[in-house]
């Protein structure tokens, strides 16, 4: 790659060198920039929107971009656009174990009152990871969803808890690379359906999904506010068990998890 030059160049060196500029931490919040600026683009994209998103001169990222390709943090795809790159994935892995760990306590604290699976999942590009689960002990029949499970978000509800938030022609953009494939009868197949079915959540303040991923399988989610990665936090079970009134218990316990999450998550950030 060759380096572009110019006044863009010289007055970012220049800002670089003056007294009281923290060089190097500045050199690293940048790359980091870089970094989600990928990640909210969709981990594809050209170095000349990333220097328009990101708002740094050309020629800054074009150095930060370099680096971190030499590093596999970011690839060269042939198009000449950039990528996320390989070596994120060990990186993502840890981080999400450790999520799992931080909010253990909060949603242990869901399953002990209510008896039922707890679980916690990201959305990881265009599916849903589970990244952590609690087991309820209460019940000799038990929902166990196997951390590192990957899902399409429309058969979920923490899929749904996570897309409800999002910009519809996003969420539209996601369900038309997904497919909307039928896991059970009751899948919803359809980006109208699912559109009506995010603002029924909308309304309500928590996601159902009421045998779409399982058949016999009730699930309640919330997302978590504010979180920098979008996650969601679940409870499901029997259908037998899961009642309106389960239901009905069980979202404000959720919302309480979540929000310690969200403040775990700020408390690590800080």
């Amino acid at each position: 790659m060759d380096e572009p030059g110019g006044a863009d160049a010289q007055a970012d060196e220049a800002a670089g060198s003056r007294p009281g500029a923290r060089a190097g931490v500045q050199s690293l919040d940048r790359a980091f920039a870089v970094l989600e600026t990928m990640a909210d683009a969709g981990g594809v994209i050209s170095l000349s929107q990333l220097a328009a998103d990101a708002g740094l001169p050309l020629p800054t990222i074009h150095r930060i971009v370099r680096t971190l390709v030499d590093l596999g943090y970011v690839r060269q795809e042939p198009s000449r656009q950039y990528a996320l790159g390989p070596r994120l994935i060990r990186l993502g892995d840890v981080a999400s174990r450790s999520l799992g760990s931080w909010a253990r306590p909060h949603m242990a604290r869901v399953a002990a009152a209510l008896g039922e699976s707890v679980n916690l999942a990201v959305l990881d590009g265009d599916q849903i990871v589970y990244v952590g689960q609690v087991m309820a002990s209460q019940h000799s029949m038990r929902m166990f969803t196997e951390v590192g499970r990957r899902v399409d978000p429309h058969t979920t509800a923490v899929g749904k808890a996570i897309l409800a938030s999002q910009d519809p022609a996003e969420v539209r953009a996601l369900l038309s690379r997904t497919g909307m494939t039928a896991r059970t009868g009751h899948t919803i197949t359809t980006p109208e359906g699912f559109a009506e079915e995010l603002e029924r959540t909308r309304r309500r303040g928590y996601a159902l999904d009421d045998e779409e991923q399982e058949m016999g399988v009730r699930c309640v989610a919330v997302a978590v506010p504010g979180a920098p990665q979008r996650i969601a936090v679940s409870m499901s079970g029997p259908l037998s068990r899961m009642g309106d009134d389960v239901v009905e218990r069980a979202a404000p316990l959720l919302e309480e998890a979540a929000t310690a999450i969200a403040a775990e998550l700020g408390a690590a950030s800080a």
